[in-house]
């Protein structure tokens, strides 16, 4: 798939006002295996009063988002011929042409009391136009100076790219400690790129498996606080939490939330048989969705709400199925050598992200929804659980290293199968879940 990249076509001044539409056009293939990056430079960001730091942090955090695509290298301002010193001032695009920029993006910031204001126009630099002749504005408190930083980045990304942005996003995780075999385990939330960490829980009892409703506004695990897994949902901002369907003589795990957040579906056990089951949030009501004497987990939504992906081993082994949402047999779609699991539909709808085991390794994989052209795109002693971008073209996942000090970490990898890097965070991480784009 071709993607004609429409160079920043950048609209709204506030958000509010109209613009002129401009013409200018870059070609960008994103999803190739090889990709030469796009020279961009972005011009150190104007203060406007009262910035002080700011002006410098918001435009490092916006070159650092897009760079870290592994879709764009910047020419670093050291390499400017120009300098721009008012945000209004003329680009003598002859300058930027000379350095090879093939775009070019200029900011400024002012800050009153607690208030920021950040604002950037962007360029064609061979077309020579600001593209749509207008440029976008955030407004906010300066404790949000990273998100309007990956506002501004995520603006960028997509009319280059053609896709939607991802990098002002929050992922829940769960953060470990100790020793491998007595593992402390908490929920913590973290932007896209491992900055402001917060912790959700302590490590009174352990926790897996956190998954953010579709507003992102609540969040579903699994918790071992009754000395026996239950799934429990809990309110982000109030942090106010309750156990859902608690039946005695049964074990619940592997949450997740039907598209429009009124149903969760997930794994229930009893009597040494797993099935899928679905809950309606609201009232409470309890419908099976499996009954097999085969263990049934890990469902996902399909982003319609139509169907679901799981994982059965009703075959022998763990394998990948997709049934009605309402339930049923279900239809096998893994096909290769190995074991699937973890499955997870694509906000786009396009892809079935899945872990597999074979021969010894673990792989982080995609396909198509019928099954078809499965690609593995990670291998290593253990990689599993991946979670994609709002977007539906990157992937996060947990890696763990091998022997009895083995420890974990979160990667992100994009669906080609390029740009695999480790995302830093303070300690051993876990099961990370992505949010939707923020509001």
């Amino acid at each position: 798939m071709k993607k004609l990249a429409r160079l920043l076509a950048l609209a709204l001044w506030g958000a509010m006002a109209a613009v002129t539409p401009a013409s200018a056009e870059l070609n960008l293939t994103i999803d190739s295996p090889t990709v030469e990056p796009m020279p961009i430079a972005v011009a150190p960001f104007v203060d406007e009063g009262g910035a002080g730091d700011y002006a410098a942090e918001i435009g490092r955090l916006v070159v650092a988002d897009l760079v870290g695509t592994g879709l764009f290298y910047e020419i670093p301002a050291e390499a400017h011929i120009s300098r721009i010193s008012a945000f209004d001032s003329p680009v003598a695009f002859a300058d930027w042409k000379a350095i090879n920029a093939q775009a070019l993006v200029v900011g400024a910031v002012s800050v009153s009391g607690n208030q920021i204001t950040v604002k950037f126009r962007a360029f064609d630099v061979f077309s020579e136009v600001q593209v749509d002749g207008a440029a976008l504005q955030f407004a906010g408190t300066t404790d949000g100076w990273r998100r309007m930083a990956h506002k501004v980045a995520d603006v960028i990304y997509s009319k280059i790219t053609g896709e939607g942005g991802y990098f002002d996003s929050r992922v829940v995780f769960v953060a470990e400690s100790g020793p491998k075999n007595a593992r402390l385990k908490r929920l913590a939330v973290m932007d896209y790129d491992g900055a402001n960490v917060a912790y959700l829980t302590d490590s009174a009892a352990i926790v897996i498996a956190p998954r953010f409703s579709p507003t992102g506004d609540r969040i579903l695990y699994t918790s071992y606080e009754s000395g026996f897994p239950r799934i429990t949902l809990m309110d982000v901002g109030s942090l106010e939490r309750r156990s859902l369907d608690e039946q005695e003589g049964t074990m619940t795990f592997a949450p997740r939330f039907s598209p429009d957040g009124g149903t969760v579906v997930f794994s229930l056990e009893r009597g040494g048989n797993t099935d899928i089951y679905a809950l309606a949030v609201s009232s409470g009501q309890l419908t099976q969705l499996t009954n097999a004497p085969s263990i049934e987990t890990a469902p996902s939504f399909s982003p319609d709400g139509s169907q679901i992906v799981f994982e059965s081993d009703r075959s022998g082994t763990p394998q990948i199925y997709v049934m009605p949402a309402s339930g049923g047999e279900g239809t096998r779609i893994s096909a290769g050598k190995g074991r699937y699991g973890t499955p997870v539909w694509s906000p786009r709808g396009d892809y079935i992200a899945f872990t597999k085991q074979n021969e010894g390794r673990f792989h982080i994989g995609v396909m198509r929804t019928d099954g078809a052209e499965e690609r593995l795109l990670t291998a290593s002693f253990l990689d599993e659980g991946p979670t994609w971008a709002p977007n539906g073209r990157v992937l996060m996942f947990t890696r763990e290293t091998s022997g009895a000090g083995g420890q974990t970490s979160l990667w992100s990898v994009d669906i080609t199968g390029r740009n695999l890097k480790q995302i830093v965070t303070e300690g051993p991480s876990s099961d990370p879940a992505w949010s939707p784009l923020l509001p």
